[in-house]
């Protein structure tokens, strides 16, 4: 399998009103990211407020986004804590042929490394062709991944775990593997990150950001000078004051009133937050692409 890099959205879920989930806007939307340059997407990650949304929507998107030009191009989350129900919609997911999975470990329970390690072990079992990409995130599932951990799951199963998004920031400076993907999860990680041989990033504000960290990531592997990195650090910053999905669906919302729709008890920002956003980004010169709202 060819190394798994590039730019990837964490993209987000589209909603109606009644707050289920509205299939064909969801995937509008993240293959309107990859069309503006983002080499794929996370669906159902935590953007996707994936911990809040039915299995059996979950389910009903994946069989939607099978027939999709774009299919190889998706990263596939669960934001499941149930071994069982993970596996059984990998599973799922397997059989319409996605095959990368972006996986965090369960969360509220308190764990470490060994049964970390037996978590993935059991799912790996079950579902020997997945390709899984580790997810680090110790400020939403309460456990951090060591270096050490990521090593030995990957000597035990060298062909399914394929890589890490770090959104602890603990591993992308230090952790070096052959032929494994790192993936920081913030722009403002993304040309430190390129230096240090770091795949690319996978992250929430690509769904703002894709054309401009797009042209940060061609532009370092073509050697040309740096341009936009600032401008996107600088967004990226503005986004970072505020609950990322509030913070997103409330700049969305502006020119699409769908993106209002956010399951509880996420929320989007209060008018003077959005306002404060809004006026930020603007001082940037930055303006969202009208063509992504969905």
């Amino acid at each position: 399998m060819t190394k798994i890099s590039g730019i990837f959205a964490a993209t987000m879920s589209v909603l109606n009103s009644d707050l289920s989930l509205n299939v064909e806007k969801t995937i509008d939307h993240a293959e309107k990211l990859i069309d503006q340059g983002c080499h794929g997407t996370a669906i159902f990650g935590s953007t996707g407020q994936s911990q809040l949304i039915p299995i059996s929507e979950k389910i009903d998107l994946l069989n939607k986004l099978s027939n999709s030009k774009y299919r190889d191009k998706h990263l596939i989350g669960s934001g499941l804590n149930s071994l069982g129900e993970t596996i059984n919609f990998m599973k799922i997911a397997s059989s319409l042929n996605f095959k990368k999975f972006l996986i965090m470990p369960p969360a509220y329970y308190k764990y470490g490394d060994s049964e970390v390690i037996e978590f993935y072990t059991r799912i790996i079992k079950s579902i020997p062709e997945c390709k899984i990409i580790l997810y680090n995130f110790e400020k939403l599932c309460g456990y951090k991944f060591s270096i050490n951990c990521v090593k030995e799951l990957v000597k035990k199963f060298p062909n399914q775990i394929v890589g890490v998004k770090d959104s602890t920031y603990n591993l992308f400076e230090n952790l070096k593997l052959e032929n494994f993907s790192i993936f920081p999860g913030s722009e403002l990680k993304l040309l430190k990150g390129l230096e240090l041989g770091c795949s690319g990033i996978i992250t929430a504000t690509c769904n703002v950001t894709a054309k401009i960290s797009r042209k940060v990531y061609d532009d370092f592997h073509s050697g040309k000078k740096q341009s936009v990195n600032q401008k996107l650090c600088d967004v990226r910053s503005a986004f970072d004051k505020y609950n990322l999905i509030s913070g997103l669906h409330s700049y969305y919302s502006k020119e699409n009133e769908i993106y209002k729709n956010i399951l509880p008890p996420l929320s989007l920002l209060n008018k003077t937050n959005e306002n404060d956003l809004v006026n930020s980004l603007k001082k940037l010169n930055f303006t969202n692409n009208s063509s992504l709202a969905a």
